[in-house]
């Protein structure tokens, strides 16, 4: 839901949002502090991943032996409280995020919140009551932006059906994607039903409905099916929790298993078109991933998505997500399929973590067509993090992660045409919810490289990165190109790069409450496109400032 707001309150209400949400009670969020410091344990084998690839807030349970001796072993991670032998209830929060960029949008991973221009806000919290298998989590988001103004890339439609929306704040790259570079011109508000939903569970198996978010896949940052990048969306899932499998009598240890299919109700934007008829789409997933009992910490997996248009919604639609072929029989190319093959290898012993995601964006006919070029439409994401032990209160983690989603180099060559890694010709929307991307928060046809090493000890933790990103070069190779030409190496001189420099810290300013603050440096090199010359960029700096306080009940 958004609320616009006249630009002439918009101070006085940033000062409510502020005052109102300290009073109410908020959040545990996937990869948040607490669960990457769980992750972090894991990586030492003091805890264990309860999720083999698939996770959303409810998965994401997390057991430590309480003897157990780690830094934060004297901090409230959050607690579960016994309302009876079978009820039980956990407070999430609340926590209270602001943000600032002074001179351009900044900022992923963090639901419906946008983060553009000046001052943004985000309020989460809630609880979860927990009965005979019964699970009821109410965890919304409160979001604001200032939405201040800013010079941005020409946006890449025309036309009555875009006048006002997409023509004026719309994507600049290949078209077919509702990803504004500006949510209109007004500071609003977003509220959101965030992590909340309804389920049952049984052992191991579990449904459920509500808006959670989902994470597929091991990357840290810039996972390529599914993240917690964009808002949430109405879904109903079924499936399994990491399940061991054991032969009864025999004792004989197969692995794990886990396995999840769902179905969801995805939005436009309000910024995106003035066909009322194409609003929503259906999203179908399906996620399988096995751990491998000979090689203790390997996980293997598989993950599907299609979107289809919901109005055409019918059995086929939500069926042919199990068809295990991205072919063009699977829909005739009427669905926007992708998937992706992960690879976790966690080695506590060696404190080290290596991860592997490979995607693809597009069918391929045949197999014979799969094997002479497999790379059609690819995209991965690859990654080590790696424990550092400094003395017995001071402990260091390594974390560098590689993106790629840049088009496939047979497209405008060997095709006729050209496309990019998050768009679909029929599904217009792209592959996105409410104007922001559902997969890695880089966004389509770039790429990221970044490197950063964190600091845990006692009271919280420091962390330092520096982080390299091409934006969307599909944009360059398919565009620009066509529109210089090579006329003096300008569609190269052009290319857009982000330059990141930042620091973050978390400190516990008792046994339940934290406050965390970050400030990231940028420096865009050619933030519309266009350099002072072939060899010299034009740039524009932005600042990036957060602070964050939380209370654990």
């Amino acid at each position: 839901m958004w609320y616009k707001l006249n630009l002439l309150n918009h101070k006085t209400l940033i000062v409510l949002f502020i005052l109102t949400t300290v009073l109410v009670t908020a959040q545990e969020a996937l990869v948040s502090d607490t669960e990457q410091y769980y992750d972090f344990l894991a990586l030492q084998g003091l805890s264990e991943r309860p999720y083999l690839n698939f996770r959303t807030l409810s998965d994401s349970s997390w057991i430590i032996d309480k003897e157990a001796d780690h830094p934060w072993k004297n901090n409230n991670l959050g607690t579960r409280r016994n309302l009876t032998d079978k009820i039980t209830l956990k407070i999430f929060g609340p926590e209270l995020f602001n943000s600032y960029n002074t001179a351009t949008p900044y900022g992923q991973n963090d639901g419906a919140l946008w983060q553009g221009k000046g001052y943004n806000g985000s309020f989460t919290g809630g609880a979860r009551l927990e009965a005979y298998g019964v699970e009821l989590t109410f965890k919304p988001q409160l979001a604001f932006s200032q939405n201040a103004g800013f010079e941005y890339m020409s946006p890449a439609y025309t036309g009555d059906n875009y006048k006002d929306k997409a023509a004026k704040y719309g994507y600049y790259g290949v078209p077919s994607i509702d990803a504004p570079q500006r949510f209109g011109d007004d500071p609003f508000f977003i509220y959101d039903w965030g992590d909340s939903e309804v389920r049952y569970t049984w052992k191991t198996l579990t449904i459920g409905f509500g808006t959670q978010a989902i994470w597929l896949g091991p990357a840290r940052l810039n996972p390529i099916i599914h993240s917690n990048n964009a808002a949430s969306y109405p879904k109903l899932d079924i499936g399994l929790r990491k399940q061991r499998m054991v032969i009864p009598k025999l004792n004989w240890y197969l692995g794990d298993i886990e396995t999840r299919a769902w179905m969801g109700y995805l939005s436009e934007s309000n910024w995106f078109d003035n066909d009322s008829s194409n609003d929503h789409n259906l999203i179908t997933g399906f996620s399988i991933a096995y751990g491998v009992p000979f090689l203790s910490g390997l996980s293997i997996g598989f993950n599907r998505i299609m979107l289809s248009k919901w109005n055409a919604m019918n059995y086929e639609a939500i069926t042919t997500i199990l068809w295990p072929f991205m072919e063009i029989d699977a829909g005739y190319d009427e669905n926007d399929q992708r998937a992706s093959v992960i690879i976790d290898y966690i080695l506590p012993i060696a404190g080290l973590d290596i991860f592997f995601e490979w995607g693809k964006n597009d069918f391929s006919p045949n197999f014979d067509h799969f094997l002479r070029y497999p790379f059609h439409t690819e995209g991965y994401t690859v990654g080590i993090k790696k424990s550092v032990p400094i003395t017995n209160t001071l402990k260091g983690e390594i974390l560098l992660e590689i993106t790629n989603l840049e088009c496939s180099q047979d497209y405008d060559r060997l095709i006729n045409w050209y496309s990019t890694f998050y768009a679909h010709h029929i599904i217009t929307q792209g592959h996105t919810n409410q104007g922001q991307w559902l997969g890695a928060g880089i966004g389509t046809g770039g790429n990221s490289q970044y490197l950063g090493f964190k600091l845990y000890y006692p009271k919280g933790y420091g962390n330092i990165f520096l982080q390299r990103r091409n934006p969307d070069l599909d944009h360059s190779y398919f565009i620009e190109s066509r529109t210089y030409g090579n006329a003096e190496g300008i569609p190269l001189g052009n290319i857009r790069a982000f330059l990141d420099i930042g620091i973050s810290g978390l400190y516990y300013i008792n046994h339940n409450m934290s406050i965390s603050s970050s400030l990231v440096f940028r420096d865009e090199h050619n933030p519309l496109s266009k350099s002072i010359s072939f060899l010299s960029s034009s740039h524009r700096y932005n600042v990036y400032i957060t602070t964050s306080l939380k209370y654990s009940f």
